[in-house]
């Protein structure tokens, strides 16, 4: 059986070696023991078991980046990189833990008071709460000015009202970062984020979990809150207005997180094609014999291989503390725009089995279509390549 890890040969660089290595061998375990035999059975519920976050926190799996003083592992962006690729090596994509740490911890780590982070962290590390962020509206989605949520300072209070959608983790969630406009007048300036607990917390509400194409098993939902009083001290940083600039400056690693989810997932799928064409035959001959197979094979492998280069550079200029929005921007539109092609390209490979859910790759091929929107859209990612030229 060809492995995921070997289907590009590309050698390890040096920031996954030594504990990160082990770590991500340890989480392929995990996820092969305590996820994947469960995993046609979270896609039809369309979440995971909450007492998979539970297991997943005991092993250590949960914030694993955020600092041992606040309940995490004390590790870095390398680690939170090899969790995630190696839920996507497995097979179990649809498990919203990446986000969890890599996307809303962070916020929390990075704006939060003292106070803050030991409230919430060791909760967030131990799976007793459970991650999100709330960005996107009905009316706003890649156009974050044009989000229209409101928190109105009521007393030591904040008031939000407004909507949320498409909301990653929405229906396990307990611990959310809400985009808001603390000054709607201000434009970007007016924009704020405010944490919400919401267990007991009245006027939130959860809507439906939304019926997805791809990514079953990640429950994400519309969000509601009307007159939700939340305290003043839920505020992210020293003052309002500062939202806008924080989602900014995080954004870079939620994107290299996508492109490290992209890579992953185009490395199994060519691991599962090769295994398969070496199998299957057609008039007489194993379909990796055709030289229409050998050399779409080889266009792939090439494209893949220049992609995981290339995210692996990324991953070293962040732990570097160099990783610049546009190259942050580069990274999820090409490597999620290539994921989508060699999923389409390995379905037909696969011919008629491609198309059966009962086949890997018709789940990878469903999966993969959100990646070129989420995050950023992927045209939204060239306007902001474009700024450099």
């Amino acid at each position: 059986m060809t492995l995921p890890t070997e289907a590009l040969d590309i050698p390890a660089p040096s920031w996954r070696t030594g504990d990160v290595a082990m770590l991500e061998e340890m989480t392929e375990r995990f996820m092969e023991e305590e996820v994947l035999p469960h995993y046609d059975r979270f896609e039809k519920q369309e979440m995971v078991d909450r007492e998979v976050w539970e297991k997943a926190g005991e092993a250590g799996l949960l914030c694993a980046s955020m600092p041992e003083a606040y309940g995490g592992a004390g590790g870095t962006y390398a680690h939170e990189a090899v969790i995630a690729e190696a839920m996507g090596h497995v097979g179990v994509d649809g498990f919203g833990l990446a986000l969890h740490n890599s996307i809303v911890a962070p916020y929390v780590l990075h704006y939060g008071s003292e106070e803050q982070k030991q409230k919430w962290l060791p909760k967030m590390a131990s799976g007793e709460l459970i991650g999100a962020i709330a960005m996107t509206e009905p009316g706003a989605g890649s156009d974050l000015q044009g989000v229209k949520t409101t928190a109105v300072k009521d007393g030591n209070h904040y008031k939000i009202n407004g909507s949320k959608t498409f909301i990653t983790n929405g229906q396990h969630a307990n611990i959310i970062v809400v985009v808001v406009k603390t000054d709607p007048k201000a434009g970007a300036r007016g924009t704020s984020l405010i944490i919400l607990e919401t267990d007991g917390l009245e006027g939130f509400e959860r809507g439906r979990n939304l019926d997805k194409v791809g990514l079953k098993s990640n429950d994400t939902s519309e969000l509601f809150f009307n007159d939700v009083r939340v305290p003043t001290s839920n505020l992210l940083g020293p003052e309002e207005g500062k939202g806008f600039y924080q989602l900014m400056e995080q954004l870079p690693q939620e994107r290299l997180l996508i492109a490290n989810q992209a890579i992953c997932a185009i490395e199994r799928a060519l691991a599962l094609t090769i295994d398969y064409v070496k199998e299957r035959k057609a008039f007489g001959n194993r379909i990796i014999d055709f030289q229409n197979t050998q050399f779409k094979l080889a266009e792939l492998k090439t494209e893949s291989s220049v992609a995981r280069v290339f995210v692996d550079h990324c991953v070293q200029q962040h732990l570097d503390g160099g990783l610049d929005a546009t190259t942050a921007s580069m990274a999820k539109y090409w490597v999620t725009d290539l994921q989508c092609k060699v999923m389409d390209e390995c379905v037909q490979l696969f011919g008629g089995y491609g198309y059966m859910n009962e086949y890997p790759i018709a789940r990878m091929f469903r999966d993969a279509r959100v990646q070129r929107i989420y995050g950023g859209t992927n045209e939204i990612m060239k306007v902001l390549i474009s700024r450099s030229l």
